[in-house]
Parts: structure tokens; C-alpha cells; sequence
């Protein structure tokens, strides 16, 4: 029973609103930093529209920006493996990124 009770002072009850849940769709990262702290502008850019919104800023820690970017290279890993490898791009669009045709009312 005490090892019962030693595991659930090391969990974390994390609550997840149901607009939180819904996620933001971002199709642009920009990073930034200083000293004390990364910044992540997650972005959505619309096809045809030469302006972009942030639609998320999330502010790290070095050290957790260190944890993060570990994080999200064992989920790429972990994610190719099940599905195969992610393919990118040979060059990055140049900005603003035309996405087509602009739309006429």
C-alpha cells in the first residue's frame, strides 16, 4: 500500500478544457529567445491572404525548451517508425508563402 501512495505523489492531474482540447492549427513556427527564456509564435497562414495571425505564443525556460525539443524528437522517431519517414522539403517557401489562387467574392 505505501508504494501505492509513493506513485501517486509522483503523478500530475492535468485538467483539459474542452476549448483547449479543440487545439489551434498553426502551419508556421517562429522561435525566438533571450537569456531567460524561449518564445514560440505558432502562426496560421491562409491561403492567398498576405497577412498571418499568431495564434498561440508559448513561453519556455531553456531547460524546458531543452526538454521539449527532446520530446518532440523521440515522438518524430517513434511516429516515423509506425508510418515511415516524414518527407520535407528540399528548400523552405519564401515568405509570404502563396498557397494558390486568391479567392473573389
Amino acid at each position: 500500500m505505501a508504494e501505492q501512495n509513493q506513485n501517486k505523489g509522483n503523478q500530475i492531474d492535468i485538467e483539459l478544457s474542452e476549448e483547449v482540447a479543440d487545439g489551434t492549427y498553426s502551419n508556421l513556427a517562429i522561435i525566438s529567445h533571450s537569456s531567460s527564456e524561449f518564445i514560440v509564435d505558432f502562426v496560421r497562414m491562409m491561403p492567398g491572404i498576405p497577412k498571418a495571425k499568431v495564434k498561440q505564443r508559448i513561453i519556455l525556460s531553456p531547460q524546458h525548451a531543452k526538454r521539449l525539443m527532446r520530446a518532440l524528437g523521440e515522438n518524430i522517431q517513434k511516429y516515423e517508425a509506425n508510418f515511415g519517414d516524414i518527407e520535407e522539403q528540399e528548400q523552405f517557401p519564401s515568405f509570404p508563402m502563396n498557397f494558390g489562387p486568391t479567392g473573389e467574392a
